[in-house]
């Protein structure tokens, strides 16, 4: 084993921070941001595929995401992902097959009560598609359930801001061809997916009151049907995205049409885990659980279209099972002793620890890891574009200057978070907040005699604005140019810091390079070989 560096390793993942030669809606360059964009030229940089199959999904036109991207930086290989996991196993039957869909069938046929669907209501592919629905629902009616309820979370995030009308008119549609054999599928509730249901990381739990109250106990704002609640939003506050709508119920004379009752089965049927865990959670847990007011918790049988969390476990019940992601870079570093500290503010907690870790829980062995959360604010982020990348910074620092850790990693969500949010000018405050807390960031490596590794989990803020297959932007009825707040296929940029010159050899430069290279790159600086089953790294 060589003696890698003297000082630590820093590894800096700017959440949704991708590589595009366009200024126009491109929040990175239009940022102030002299230090970053010094850095890329001055120092060795090249750029890494963040999106597709680099990352275990299905397709090269599927945007990457955060899970999945810190999966592939976590752990130097590429796993199939959830939304390529899926279709196969719907394709194959599998998912129909197991013991879980049987029971929730079985349950409903026998109670004559309903099968419920929660979930994202989009074809986004990040935490949900449409088509698993109408998979879902086609076989359910094969089987003999002839009353179902859905409970659609509107997107705006990983699709464009105002499409909601799209997905759901296509849903109604849907319905409506299954309804003429005999069935009762309907709407029953919904609302936009930062105001219900799909809190992350414990960070708002009224969300999930919210939600639990709409879908189980249909209490909310009544209307006729999801596209009148549509239209009467988008009418009482122009301009506001899909994520954002209010929530609603659908009623008629007889009051709610699918509050949740006894005997039902419920499927949440996003397959992303991070927005997933919170809502199983208060169908799953028993009377300890106190996170929010359940009032009389119905006694259903409650599955996810896959397991969220492996070791809590949750749910209790899936579908289809997710990816087994061994030999990870942190299973690696343990028994070499190599202490490690991790840490971001509460809306990417998880993607340092849990995803970094392989989808575990928990540290592997807390006698050389730290792991720090810093409490993200609960306001929208456009409201807010500096997070708290100041706190971060300040207590990263902190961590270098103690020398008390040899590999230090650490998320800057404002990329990704006010990029969602498609506010091009808080996106471009975020982006330039971001340049001072490199500066400062990198000014404690270079104290420490250290080194750092700066790189994106996928595209977002990079391309605020939505562009046709011919790379022209789209303009909306009034003019404008019309916001994106999705992420993006693009490439992510590496740049090697290091101002002592400790690291040998240069970046490699290749289309094909990704970031599950980042894994092998590291303990190669750190002075080890990587594990065989590791994708390279991107010294050579």
């Amino acid at each position: 084993m060589a003696q890698g560096i003297n000082g630590p390793l820093v590894m800096v993942v700017l959440d949704g921070v991708g590589e595009v030669d366009r200024s126009l809606g491109n929040a990175e360059r239009l940022a102030h941001m002299p230090f970053w964009h010094a850095l890329k030229r001055t120092e060795r940089f090249t750029t890494l595929r963040a999106h597709g199959t680099a990352v275990g999904l299905p397709s090269d036109g599927d945007m990457g995401n955060s899970e999945v991207g810190h999966n592939a930086l976590g752990s130097g290989q590429i796993y199939d992902q959830g939304a390529k996991l899926v279709n196969d196993a719907i394709e194959s039957g599998r998912i129909f097959a197991g013991e879980t869909w049987n029971t929730a069938v079985r349950r409903v046929k026998e109670h004559k009560s309903t099968l419920h669907l929660i979930g994202l209501l989009s074809d986004g592919n990040v935490h949900s598609h449409i088509k698993h629905v109408f998979a879902m629902l086609d076989k359910a009616a094969k089987e003999g359930v002839t009353r179902a309820r859905l409970h659609v979370l509107l997107d705006g995030r990983d699709v464009g801001g105002t499409t909601a009308q799209i997905y759901l008119q296509q849903l109604e549609d849907f319905l409506a061809e299954r309804n003429k054999e005999g069935n009762d599928y309907r709407i029953a509730s919904g609302g936009g997916r930062m105001v219900l249901t799909m809190d992350r990381y414990e960070a708002d739990w009224s969300m999930v009151q919210r939600g639990w109250d709409h879908h189980v106990h249909g209490k909310g704002r009544v209307f006729p049907s999801a596209l009148k609640a549509l239209e009467t939003f988008r009418e009482e506050t122009p301009g506001m995205i899909d994520q954002d709508l209010p929530g609603f119920v659908i009623g008629d004379e007889s009051g709610p049409v699918g509050a949740i009752n006894d005997g039902d089965s419920v499927f949440f049927f996003n397959f992303r885990g991070d927005r997933a865990i919170e809502i199983s959670r208060a169908f799953d847990e028993g009377d300890d659980f106190t996170h929010i007011d359940r009032g009389t918790k119905p006694d259903v049988f409650y599955a996810g279209m896959m397991q969220y969390d492996g070791d809590l476990p949750s749910p209790n019940h899936y579908l289809v099972g997710p990816p087994n992601i061994k030999h990870t870079l942190t299973e690696f570093l343990v028994p070499e002793k190599v202490t490690q500290f991790a840490i971001s503010e509460t809306q990417k907690y998880g993607h340092v620890t849990y995803f970094w870790n392989g989808n575990r829980s928990g540290k592997v062995d807390a006698t050389i890891e730290t792991y720090q959360e810093i409490p993200s604010d609960t306001i929208p982020f456009d409201q807010r574009p500096w997070m708290k990348a100041a706190e971060i910074t300040d207590a990263l620092t902190a961590a270098i200057q103690s020398g008390q850790h040899r590999f230090l990693r650490v998320n800057y969500a404002n990329g990704d978070m006010v990029g969602h949010t498609g506010n091009l000018d808080a996106a471009i405050t975020g982006m330039s907040c971001l340049d001072l807390e490199l500066r400062r960031l990198l000014t404690a490596v270079k104290k420490a005699g250290g080194v750092a590794l700066i790189t994106a989990d996928h595209g977002n803020c990079d391309e605020m604005y939505e562009f046709d297959k011919k790379g022209q932007p789209v303009k909306d009825e009034d003019g404008h140019f019309k916001p994106k707040t999705s992420h993006t296929l693009s490439r992510v940029p590496f740049v090697l810091y290091d101002p002592s010159k400790q690291v040998k050899g240069e970046l490699a430069q290749s289309k094909s390079l990704g970031i599950g290279q980042v894994a092998a790159t590291v303990v190669e600086i750190l002075g080890y070989s990587a594990p065989k089953q590791w994708l390279p790294s991107l010294l050579h």
